[in-house]
């Protein structure tokens, strides 16, 4: 397997122009991460995705967020669906339950094998200014374990893989990382207490989990400001060793402020496979792909074997995508029109997410 199956990238646009088409052929990149700028139509997409997937000699990770509210990129081509904090103030299993099954659905129907969730992150603060604001499924790890729970066994159940967020916690973060690096300061047994609850009660339904790019001063005492997502410490010794997961693991985004503003690039990559993490992810600097797959030779062999073979086990246990048809996307979209109905109320329903950035670079990463 050729190193660029390491590589998690973005795409530049709506289509692939030959260019690019010849890159990622020459890549093989382990996977695709799309966002708004690749949604036109729902044709559109499809073709895009299927394109991906004929340029790549083995079955390629395609994965999106698509959480529900203002982080749902499909809303681009289709309704909006209630995020989890309207689901989880509303407090009926079915409708998370019917969120999860439609997230999958849709998913499939455009060819994604990998959805960017649940969001495991537990909200002190609704409003709280630090990326998080109505996507949490819970305000004590109790609630997020229901909830989050519930939503990932019935996306699942579609045959779309999950992915868990963002470990070990952004919770208590007073920032926003994709702009800066925040610094938590919680002991580890407040984390075993907290944030890490929903991790250990739902690690065995997750098939992938994302590292976070905060500084936990618990785990890197001695490393001032060094992110969870290149920490040995955290993604191996906490992820693997304490907490048992032999699934996937990936970074958030590599293109965030909070690396960018503290390690160099070849650091990030490199620092991020010796410390634990299967996948790379880069969204949005897309001419850095190449000099990645490079950084990655520098990385010693056997750490690059095992980051490998736990990528070949994930695919292994990747669906291929449903027919795709107009009418059933109109379907489907009815259905996540009637659940967000349904959450929100008739009235509350008809007012979508703004989509500009304006509040975090989450809505357009």
């Amino acid at each position: 397997m050729s190193l660029g199956q390491l590589l998690l990238t973005g795409v530049p646009g709506p289509e692939l122009d030959s260019e690019t088409a010849a890159r990622f052929k020459k890549l093989q990149p382990g996977g695709f991460i799309l966002f708004g700028r690749n949604i036109v139509s729902p044709e559109q997409l499809r073709k895009l995705i299927d394109d991906l997937r004929d340029l790549s000699n083995i079955e390629p990770f395609i994965t999106i967020d698509q959480e529900g509210g203002r982080v749902s990129r499909l809303r681009l081509i289709g309704e909006e669906p209630p995020n989890a904090q309207a689901l989880r103030d509303k407090g009926d299993m079915k409708l998370i339950k019917q969120h999860g099954k439609l997230t999958g659905q849709i998913l499939r129907l455009f060819g994604f094998n990998l959805d960017l969730c649940p969001v495991l992150d537990i909200s002190y603060d609704d409003t709280a200014d630090n990326s998080l604001k109505g996507r949490c499924w819970g305000r004590d790890p109790q609630q997020v374990i229901n909830n989050a729970g519930v939503f990932n066994r019935a996306m699942r159940g579609e045959g779309i893989l999950s992915c868990a967020k963002h470990f070990p916690g952004y919770g208590p973060a007073e920032c926003d990382p994709h702009e800066f690096l925040p610094v938590i300061g919680k002991t580890h047994e407040q984390m075993l207490e907290s944030e890490l609850l929903p991790y250990t009660a739902l690690l065995p339904e997750i098939d992938s989990v994302m590292t976070c790019h905060s500084n936990y001063t618990a785990y890197d005492p001695d490393r001032p400001r060094w992110p969870a997502s290149l920490s040995h410490n955290v993604c191996t010794k906490l992820l693997r060793d304490q907490l048992g997961f032999e699934g996937l693991a990936m970074t958030d985004d590599l293109d965030m402020g909070a690396i960018l503003n503290e390690v160099t690039f070849e650091q990030a990559i490199q620092e991020a496979v010796r410390a634990g993490n299967d996948l790379v992810m880069i969204c949005h600097r897309l001419e850095m792909v190449e000099l990645a797959r490079q950084h990655l030779e520098g990385v010693e062999a056997p750490i690059l074997h095992d980051a490998l073979v736990r990528i070949e086990k994930t695919k292994k246990r990747l669906v291929s995508p449903d027919k795709f048809s107009l009418d059933r996307f109109a379907k489907i979209n009815q259905e996540i029109w009637d659940l967000r109905v349904a959450t929100l109320g008739e009235d509350r329903a008809k007012v979508l997410s703004v989509e500009d950035g304006k509040r975090s670079p989450v809505e357009l990463y």
